[in-house]
């Protein structure tokens, strides 16, 4: 017997063999079906997915015999992968010096072998598709075809599952990403609310104790302060709403009426405006998230109200359920979005420019979340507008019952 060499570039093809975290792993379905196939076509007991480990030959799927692995030394494959033919073929083991007293031959009974590398992309051996026979043979030019066929869908099902793990291993790192983000945003954020607070009640106090010293110009400027404290104070606020939307999309699901929910929400708004919000006529009965769907609307009547430079305000909502979904229309009849803006709206910091009717500019974040809401309750969003006539906000949600 003589045991076979390691390739030159044996640490690189190791590390390629390892990178797939096939090594030890069981049985999968896809890759018996397919060596189940081979020995039918080939007409063979035995046939085998096999990955060639450092010191073992290790069995991803083995038809034919009960084995998962065996010693590298005395495995066909370890020849096979550094044979430069397409197939490997030893039609008589009995008769070759590399294999006649191998105790695969001498104990098992193996005579036939013929094996086709599996190669990477990066040109790397790290396994075969095998078979074995009993008896002396040879294969037909049809076998040997359908033979190099399989072993090109083995390394097909090899490169998927590298990529399904690439993949889930990206998914895990943006996920740790993202909560780093949104711990450093809390963070941030509660540390900044507490000084701007402090901002707020320094200019209240300076205005107090010190107006009679005060020219035009430096109450103009505490005033500026003091509303520029509120603005980041909003900013803060939408930021960490956008990012604890995560939190309030997992909340249980709740029965609840879509009348008594548009009413707690106008409470809190607490207008002090000449305003007409019109629910829908029927009162529908919703099984979704409450607290999602509260801030979504909460959000959307929030912005028909700011960004509204009529006399009277006029919001219509509507809620009608369809297919298991419930579709929402919100209108107003506020200044508008431009037709350029409203496919971008919903990105996260992005504005329309638009100053709200107490000359206020958005900070972008508001419609992100929403967008981030529906998506989570398995609906979409769109928007159509006419400037200065009004926007119309449609979206839908799925019903959880």
């Amino acid at each position: 017997m003589i045991a076979p060499n390691f390739p030159e570039n044996e640490t690189e093809r190791l590390e390629a063999v390892k990178a797939y975290q096939l090594l030890d792993t069981l049985p999968e379905r896809d890759f018996d079906t397919i060596t189940a196939l081979t020995a039918s076509i080939c007409d063979v007991p035995i046939s085998l997915v096999t990955l060639l480990d450092s010191d073992r030959n290790f069995l991803k799927s083995h038809y034919g015999v009960p084995l998962t692995e065996s010693p590298r030394s005395t495995s066909f494959c370890g020849h096979a992968i550094l044979d430069n033919n397409e197939i490997f073929i030893v039609e008589d083991a009995r008769k070759d010096a590399r294999f006649k007293d191998n105790p695969i031959v001498t104990l098992q009974g193996a005579v036939f072998y013929a094996g086709v590398p599996l190669i990477t992309p990066d040109g790397f051996p790290i396994g075969t598709l095998c078979i074995f026979d009993l008896k002396p043979r040879t294969l037909s030019e049809k076998q040997k075809k359908a033979l190099t066929a399989l072993a090109y869908q083995v390394m097909n099902l090899f490169e998927e599952r590298k990529k399904n793990l690439q993949l889930h291993q990206l998914q895990d790192e943006l996920r740790r990403k993202n909560e780093e983000l949104k711990n450093f945003a809390g963070t941030i954020s509660h540390d900044m609310k507490m000084p701007l607070a402090n901002m707020i009640v320094t200019v209240d106090i300076l205005k107090a104790k010190y107006a009679s010293q005060l020219d035009e110009q430096g109450k103009k400027y505490l005033a500026y302060i003091k509303q520029s404290s509120f603005t980041l104070s909003d900013y803060i606020t939408g930021l960490l709403a956008h990012y604890e939307s995560d939190n309030i999309a997992t909340k249980a699901k709740e029965d609840f009426d879509l009348h008594s929910l548009l009413e707690e929400i106008v409470d809190l708004l607490n207008i002090d405006m000449d305003c007409e919000i019109n629910f829908p006529e029927e009162n529908i009965d919703i099984s979704s998230n409450r607290a999602a769907l509260e801030q979504i609307l909460l959000n959307l009547i929030g912005n028909s109200l700011k960004y509204n430079d009529k006399e009277k305000i006029v919001i219509d909502i509507d809620c009608f359920e369809e297919n298991g979904k419930y579709y929402f229309t919100l209108s107003d009849n506020g200044i508008g979005i431009p037709q350029d803006k409203q496919k971008e709206i919903f990105n996260l910091f992005t504005t329309v420019g638009n100053l709200d009717r107490h000359g206020n500019k958005g900070h972008g974040i508001g419609l992100s979340t929403v967008q981030k809401l529906v998506t989570k309750l398995g609906g979409e969003i769109s928007v159509t507008s006419q400037l200065n006539k009004g926007a119309t906000f449609s979206f839908s949600i799925s019903n959880t019952k």
